[in-house]
């Protein structure tokens, strides 16, 4: 009987094939919106998760100043060196720290000239901010000491100055600073805040103290936790040497911020999920409105064939199976809306990931969900119709013109 009704429902929607096309329009855009938000969205999320791991694992970074952003520093006395080395010695849970200088300048080669960000750092810099070579080596410790002018190249400097070619055992010019290029670091990509992480040249810190800003400060220390360590415990011991060795009074407020970089990208991902959810939700009320042109198309169909339904009613048919006819029509109308949206939800998603160059987060169960939603949308919106047409009198019915 099932098979029979489901041969009625296709044969009707056939016979109206531009108006049932027209009726699932809309459950064909709110299930490809509502699915494309979530995966875009799902994209978006992950992009920032690994963009944000690529800063380093399990990482502390302090800054003075007491807030991030601009003018946050102002009036703040910068690290030294000395400092990074005290809690890398007297914090417990710690793996490295690392110092970091950084300025800006020229850097000139092969040439061609290129303006780029110059850090000062070391081997403890590459491994807290998880860095790794894609040829050369890194810096000895002979040159980290007496300040060798050697440096490593982010790819975006080597692409610019060089192309396709290898710049290791050439010579570069940062500002007025001739420096040996003994390797070039392996490419990250753009950072959670949009920045290109590859667009610098790095350089044993000393270098850079001595040689190119004239100056012993240090902006930045980075503090890479073990595995397993309490994120709490060692923010508190790093604010706690630091305030002994920044002379700090018990009444007075840090002059420095620690920025944990684990709750930033939870933090970053939470916002994205909600606003995912949000354009979701909104999306969502597309459904809706294609479930009422659903009922609408529906209640107009029932119009038109009430002589039919007064015959079948006429010959034996029971109510239920009138109306299981109509339910079936509405249900199979809204689940080819359902099937058609999928994919178009499919090709949309793949199109915009790429264009934002964020991951195509396929999500098996937001599909099934969208999918079953706009089955259940036929039988809402299906129902009343459905329920009209087997309460017809089968007399009245035949009588209708």
């Amino acid at each position: 009987m099932w098979l029979s009704t489901i041969r009625l429902a296709l044969r009707s929607i056939r016979r109206n094939l531009l108006r049932s096309f027209l009726t699932v329009l809309g459950v064909v855009i709110g299930v490809a919106a509502v699915v494309t938000m979530v995966t875009v969205g799902n994209g978006a999320t992950r992009a920032i998760q690994q963009q944000i791991a690529s800063l380093g694992v399990n990482l502390l970074q302090v800054r003075p100043g007491q807030r991030l952003g601009p003018g946050g520093s102002a009036g703040a006395p910068s690290f030294k060196l000395s400092d990074a080395t005290a809690l890398a010695t007297q914090t417990p849970g710690v793996l490295a720290v690392a110092a970091e200088a950084r300025t800006s300048g020229t850097v000139v080669a092969n040439g061609r000239n290129w303006s780029s960000s110059i850090v000062g750092g070391s081997q403890d810099w590459l491994l807290t901010n998880n860095w790794t070579l894609a040829e050369g080596r890194v810096f000895s410790e002979d040159e980290l000491r007496v300040g060798a002018a050697v440096c490593l190249l982010g790819e975006t400097v080597r692409r610019e100055l060089y192309g396709t070619a290898s710049p290791v055992g050439d010579t570069v010019r940062v500002r007025q600073v001739p420096c040996e290029v003994v390797g070039v670091l392996a490419p990250k990509g753009q950072g959670a805040f949009g920045q290109d992480l590859d667009d610098m040249v790095l350089m044993p810190i000393n270098t850079l103290h001595r040689r190119v800003v004239g100056h012993t400060r240090v902006f930045t220390l980075h503090v890479s936790m073990l595995e397993g360590a309490d994120p709490e415990a060692v923010k508190a011991s790093v604010r706690q040497i630091l305030r002994e060795r920044r002379s700090l009074a018990e009444e007075e407020e840090d002059n420095f911020n620690i920025l944990d970089t684990q709750q930033l990208a939870e933090t970053m991902a939470g916002t994205t999920r909600i606003m995912t959810l949000l354009l979701g939700a909104v999306a969502a009320v597309s459904l809706l409105v294609g479930g009422i042109g659903i009922m609408n198309i529906m209640l107009v169909s029932v119009t038109e064939r009430t002589r039919e339904i007064g015959l079948r009613l006429a010959i034996g048919a029971r109510e239920r199976e009138v109306m299981g006819q109509f339910l079936v029509e509405a249900v199979v109308l809204a689940a080819l809306g359902g099937v058609v949206g999928l994919l178009l939800a499919l090709g949309a998603s793949v199109a915009i990931s790429r264009l934002m160059q964020v991951p195509f987060a396929f999500d098996p169960v937001i599909n099934l969900v969208a999918f079953a939603f706009s089955a259940a949308i036929g039988v809402l919106f299906g129902y009343v119709p459905a329920r009209r047409a087997a309460r017809l009198d089968p007399i009245e019915a035949l009588r209708h013109e």
